[in-house]
């Protein structure tokens, strides 16, 4: 199997599971791969960390659903794994 394959599924994983809190060895799983060496290459392929790609892509869709939707903050933030709308700011 080659490299993109793998990575497309394990951003495949990611994506269908973004509202959940997310096991990077399953994420590395999902592109059969080691979870030390699947990081490695995500990082140098992308060009950032998986927990940095997720963090945004969560910010990302949050502030999509705060300008598209008249859902409190609050709620938004608890959905993409914010204890807080302190928490969630502070992300951002």
């Amino acid at each position: 199997m080659d490299w993109i394959s793998g990575l497309q599924r394990a951003l495949d994983y990611v994506e269908e599971h973004i509202t959940e809190p997310i096991d990077f060895e399953k994420v590395a799983k999902s592109a059969y791969s080691s979870s030390f060496h699947f990081q490695r290459v995500f990082s140098a392929v992308c060009g950032y960390s998986l927990g940095d790609y997720i963090r945004l892509r969560r910010l990302s869709l949050a502030g999509s659903e705060l300008a598209s939707t008249n859902e409190k903050v609050i709620d938004i933030a608890l959905k993409y794994g914010y204890d807080s709308p302190e928490s969630f700011s502070r992300a951002l």
